[in-house]
């Protein structure tokens, strides 16, 4: 008799049927959906889901070659001149957008600043003996990549400043040997009092993979020289990840929140995972032309399939709440998904971005025949 407690798995709701318009004036409408539901229920804090959702909203508008959005500008303002509270490395996140804005507007860089200052200065940043930054002490989480690695890494590109994204870099690589399988290449969530808990969380892999895809545009920007053989590793393990997360795709597209399908979680599906894992595929065949097929033609199949959960308020629903690293597969099995989520929101815009420029770059021959040429998958 197995000790799994399947109650959750049994009693999840069915898969939704994916979309089948995936033309660009459909996901364009969807994302406008999408944004004006975010600020109408607000970004009440500074902190990682909010920075998720303003960095969503400004790669929505950069694939519609629009500039950063006053709303965003206005919020970063907002809180800056109301007094930022930093205390843990999530409250990088909303940092980044604010790098990407000072282009246009240099007085977001005093945010940028004081974010750094507190990161180059805090005594509560602790570090696993690799390096890798630590989430909490005696943690180390796929999170921090994407919460504090991607503002580092944009710190060092708004800076010309090799050190900073080659710090980024070694974050990746440093929590990849912490957290990548060997055998398989899927992160696990977490690690606990140096022993690293085998549970592929979803969005945890949509945090590594969107991260890994983000110092592989800054190298391929070129503003600032990276190392070729840190980039090399970064490229591999980004492509064994996103391979095996191809090959347990579900057909309808939603990873469970588990994705390797464990039992006691088979079936509770998480859209926001599938769709930060959609806009890692579609940006990473975009930027390596050996990409292997499957990649893109899974990443097509998870936008098809997260942008179902988007409900006619332009909310994505089943969205896991925040989720702290459980021990055991069974804790993701209860997490509440019954309300929208500002990082929901955001991975959401992030999908329909990717979705966007891949359409232009012409990225799209694992489209949905449904959208634009007939029922099935190619």
């Amino acid at each position: 008799m197995s000790g799994d407690d399947l109650t959750s798995a049994l009693h999840a709701a069915p898969p939704l049927p994916p979309r089948t318009d995936l033309s660009p004036a459909a996901l364009i409408d969807v994302g406008e959906r999408l944004v004006a539901r975010t600020w109408s229920t607000g970004l009440p804090s500074w902190f990682w889901g909010e920075g998720v959702c303003l960095l969503g909203i400004v790669r929505f508008a950069q694939a519609r070659h629009r500039p950063v959005p006053a709303a965003v500008v206005d919020w970063l303002r907002h809180h800056h001149n109301s007094g930022i509270s930093v205390s843990h490395v999530n409250n990088l996140a909303p940092g980044t957008a604010a790098l990407i804005a000072a282009t246009d507007y240099p007085d977001l860089v005093a945010t940028a600043d004081l974010l750094d200052q507190w990161f180059a200065q805090s005594p509560s940043i602790t570090r696993a003996p690799n390096g890798a930054l630590e989430h909490w002490p005696d943690g180390v989480w796929a999170d921090t990549t994407f919460m504090a690695g991607v503002f580092l890494g944009h710190l060092g590109e708004h800076r010309r400043d090799p050190r900073l994204v080659a710090a980024f870099g070694e974050q990746l690589l440093a929590h990849a040997a912490i957290l990548q399988h060997p055998d398989t290449g899927l992160f696990a969530h977490g690690s606990h009092r140096g022993q690293t808990l085998w549970n592929f969380w979803g969005r945890g892999n949509a945090w590594c993979a969107l991260s890994a895809v983000e110092y592989l545009e800054l190298a391929a920007r070129g503003r600032v020289p990276v190392d070729h053989e840190q980039l090399d590793r970064i490229t591999d393990l980004l492509l064994r990840q996103l391979t095996t997360l191809a090959a347990l795709q579900p057909d309808h597209g939603v990873w469970s929140v588990l994705v390797d399908n464990q039992p006691e979680n088979a079936g509770i599906l998480e859209p926001s995972a599938a769709a930060g894992i959609s806009a890692a595929m579609l940006r990473t065949a975009l930027l390596l032309p050996h990409c292997p097929p499957e990649i893109p033609r899974a990443g097509w199949r998870a936008v098809a399939g997260a942008l179902a959960y988007v409900d006619p308020t332009g909310t994505l629903t089943r969205v896991s709440a925040g989720t702290v690293l459980q021990l055991i597969p069974f804790g993701y099995s209860v997490i509440r998904n019954d309300r929208g989520q500002p990082w929901g929101q955001g991975l959401a815009l992030h999908a329909i971005a990717a979705a966007l420029r891949a359409h232009e770059s012409g990225v799209s021959a694992a489209l949905p025949r449904g959208s634009r040429t007939g029922s099935a998958w190619e």
